[in-house]
């Protein structure tokens, strides 16, 4: 019974892509210069003091994963733009190896939150991961096919492709919310 509400939780609540915003790595990155400043001056315990003494007590430390792999994410997708628009030989060569290193910054957060959980036995991690690709499974067919009917819909210019898709995204994260509340 552990297990089947383990993994429930971890396709439905702690969804990677809802919950945690693993996968929206295409757009998102991180090199060690700025992950130094970032950890140093935004995530450590009392690192806002440099901007007044009263944020000193702001702990922002729990969103350490989720800031990181957004910035890792950032980098790879302007990188990639940069190489189409100045050598697009360079990135036909390279096809999808760029998007790769973006996808592999979310299998890396993956395994960081089910080693963050301190899960007491082989069991459960396998439990959790095997929940976790189900619940990305789901959110990728999910806004697959949301955006096919969208073809068929009339939405507004300035909204059209990556605009709509993030408020659908808002809207799916937080219709995965109401997991939550459910008790297995």
């Amino acid at each position: 019974m552990e297990f089947f509400r383990l993994f429930i939780k971890s396709v439905f609540v702690d969804n990677m892509i809802f919950a945690y915003f693993l996968g929206m790595c295409s757009y998102l990155a991180v090199s060690k210069t700025v992950k130094y400043l970032i950890n140093k001056y935004l995530l450590l315990p009392g690192a806002l003091s440099w901007i007044s003494p009263k944020l000193a007590s702001v702990d922002l430390s729990f969103l350490t994963y989720i800031l990181f792999i957004a910035i890792i994410a950032a980098i790879v997708q302007i990188l990639e733009m940069v190489i189409e628009t100045f050598t697009p030989s360079l990135y036909s060569a390279l096809g999808i190896f760029l998007p790769l290193i973006a996808v592999n910054c979310a299998i890396l957060g993956c395994s960081l939150f089910m080693q963050e959980r301190n899960f007491s036995n082989v069991g459960e991690a396998a439990v959790f991961g095997l929940g976790s690709g189900i619940g990305w499974l789901l959110a990728i067919v999910a806004i697959a096919a949301i955006r096919e009917k969208l073809r068929y819909s009339k939405v507004p210019k300035g909204l059209q492709g990556v605009g709509i898709s993030f408020i659908i995204t808002g809207l799916m994260g937080i219709a995965f919310m109401a997991f939550m509340g459910i008790k297995i």
